[in-house]
C-alpha cells in the first residue's frame, strides 16, 4: 500500500525538530526536577540532624535547656524539661527515624531519634521547600514550551535550507519537456542521495525520449505503410462497383470490402491522431447533420432482414471544430452499436444544437456491464463493448470534452446521449 503524506517535508522536518527537543527538554527536565527534590531532601534532613546533636549538646551541658523553637526548626522532647511543651499526638505515635508528618495542615519532616532515655522529636517546616518545587515546576514546564517553539521555529528554518536543492530538482524536473533537448540534472548536484534522484530523472528522460522517438517512428510507418494500401483498396473496390459484370453477390462482397476499407482507413487515421499528445488548434468546423446523416446510409445495410425501423429527426446542424474522420468514427460506432443490436422495434436518433441522442428498443444492457462497456476489448455478454470500438469512442470524446452517457436495461433497450458542450472551437 503507498505511502501518502498530507504535509510538505519543510512542515513534517520542522514537526520532527519540535517533537525531538520536546522529548529532550522533558527528559531534563525530569532529571532536574528529581535532582532537586532529592537535595532539598537531603539538605532538610542534614539540617535536622545538626540541630538535633547541638540540643542534645546543650542537654548534657544543661538539661534545662529548651529544644529549638523557630519558623523553619521547631522540637520537643520528652519527658520534657520544665516549661516545655508536650509533643503532639501524632509525634507520639510516630517510630524512629525520618518520616513525613501532617499538623493542623502543615507538612513536616519529622526526625525522631532515643538517646539517653529521653526521646527527641525534631520537625523541619516543608511549606517554604514545596513553594519552591512548585515554582521550579512552572519554570521547567515553561522551559520546555520555549524549547519546543524554538525547535519548531528552527527546524522549519533548517528544513528549508535543507530541502532548498530538492525545490530547485523538482522545479526543473517539471520545466522539462521530454522532447526537447536538455543538459542532464545528475551534473548539478552533489553526489549523495539527491544526486542520485537527479541522475534516476536523467536515466528516465532518457528511456522515455526513446520511447518517443520509437513512437513517432512507428505513427510515422503507419501513416505511410498502412494509408497507401488502404487507398489501393478503396480505389479498386470503388472501380469494381461500377463493374455492371458483377453477380448481385459480387457487388454486395465488392461493397462490403470498400466499406471494412473505409473503416479500417478511419480508425488508423483516429489512433495517429490520438497517438500525439499535442493537440493542434484550427480544426475547420463539421457540420453533424450531414454527417449523421452519412453514418445511418453506411450502417443501414445491418438492418437488412429485420423489422426495425429508423426515426431520424434533426432540429439544428451544429457545427463543431473536430476532425470529421473522428466525429464520424463517434457517430457511426453508436449508430452502428444501435442497429446491430435492434432486431425489432425502432432506433430513434435525435439531434439538437447540444447533443445528439440515439435511443433503441434493442436487447439491452445488463446494469453489471454499464460500468464496462467502455472498456478496451472488453466483452460481457451481448454488450457493446466488442473490440475497440467503444473504447475508442470515449477516447475521442475524452479528447474533444464531449460527454457521453449510456442508459440502458436488459431487454428494453438502450438510450445513448452525446453531449457536444458547445465546444465548437475543440481541435487536436
Amino acid at each position: 500500500m503507498p505511502i501518502r503524506f498530507k504535509r510538505s517535508l519543510r512542515f513534517r522536518g520542522g514537526l520532527a525538530f519540535a517533537l525531538f527537543g520536546g522529548f529532550l527538554s522533558l527528559l531534563l527536565s525530569g532529571w532536574l526536577y528529581l535532582a532537586t527534590h532529592d537535595a532539598g531532601l537531603r539538605l532538610m534532613d542534614q539540617t535536622l540532624k545538626a540541630e538535633l546533636e547541638d540540643y542534645i549538646a546543650r542537654r548534657e551541658r544543661n538539661p534545662y535547656s529548651l529544644p529549638p523553637a523557630t519558623v523553619t526548626v521547631s522540637g520537643y522532647v520528652t519527658p520534657p524539661p520544665t516549661g516545655a511543651p508536650l509533643p503532639p499526638e501524632e509525634l507520639r505515635k510516630a517510630p524512629p527515624g525520618l518520616s513525613s508528618v501532617r499538623i493542623e495542615g502543615v507538612s513536616y519532616l519529622l526526625l525522631v531519634q532515643d538517646t539517653g532515655g529521653s526521646r527527641y522529636y525534631l520537625l523541619y517546616n516543608e511549606t517554604h521547600q514545596l513553594a519552591r518545587e512548585r515554582r521550579f515546576k512552572w519554570l521547567l514546564g515553561s522551559g520546555v514550551l520555549v524549547i519546543m517553539l524554538l525547535a519548531s521555529a528552527g527546524g522549519l528554518w533548517l528544513a528549508g535550507r535543507v530541502i532548498t536543492p530538492v525545490s530547485v530538482l523538482a522545479s526543473r524536473v517539471q520545466a522539462l519537456e521530454p522532447e526537447a533537448t536538455h543538459s542532464p540534472l545528475g551534473a548539478d548536484f552533489p553526489r549523495d542521495e539527491l544526486g542520485a534522484l537527479a541522475r534516476a530523472f536523467d536515466h528516465y528522460l532518457a528511456r522515455l525520449g526513446a520511447f518517443i522517438e520509437r513512437e513517432r517512428a512507428f505513427t510515422a510507418d503507419v501513416s505511410h505503410e498502412l494509408r497507401t494500401p488502404l487507398s489501393i483498396i478503396l480505389g479498386a473496390s470503388e472501380i469494381q462497383e461500377e463493374d455492371a459484370s458483377l453477380t448481385p453477390r459480387q457487388r454486395a462482397l465488392a461493397q462490403r470490402a470498400q466499406r471494412a476499407a473505409q473503416d479500417m482507413a478511419e480508425i488508423t487515421t483516429a489512433l495517429l491522431v490520438l497517438a500525439r499528445e499535442q493537440r493542434v488548434s484550427g480544426a475547420a468546423p463539421t457540420a453533424v447533420a450531414r454527417l449523421v446523416q452519412d453514418a445511418v446510409e453506411r450502417h443501414h445495410h445491418l438492418l437488412k432482414g429485420k423489422s426495425t425501423e429508423v426515426k431520424l429527426e434533426i432540429d439544428a446542424d451544429p457545427h463543431l471544430a473536430a476532425d470529421r474522420a473522428l466525429l464520424l468514427i463517434v457517430v457511426g460506432n453508436l449508430i452502428r452499436n444501435a442497429f446491430q443490436h435492434t432486431d425489432q422495434g425502432e432506433v430513434s436518433i435525435h439531434l439538437t444544437e447540444e447533443q445528439l441522442s440515439i435511443t433503441d428498443t434493442g436487447r439491452g444492457i445488463a446494469e453489471s456491464e454499464l460500468a464496462r462497456i467502455f472498456q478496451r476489448h472488453y466483452k460481457g455478454g451481448e454488450s457493446r463493448g466488442e473490440g475497440i470500438g467503444l473504447s475508442l469512442t470515449k477516447r475521442i470524446c475524452d479528447r474533444y470534452g464531449w460527454d457521453i452517457t449510456v442508459e440502458s436495461r436488459r431487454g428494453r433497450g438502450t438510450e445513448v446521449r452525446l453531449g457536444f458542450g458547445m465546444k465548437t472551437d475543440a481541435g487536436i
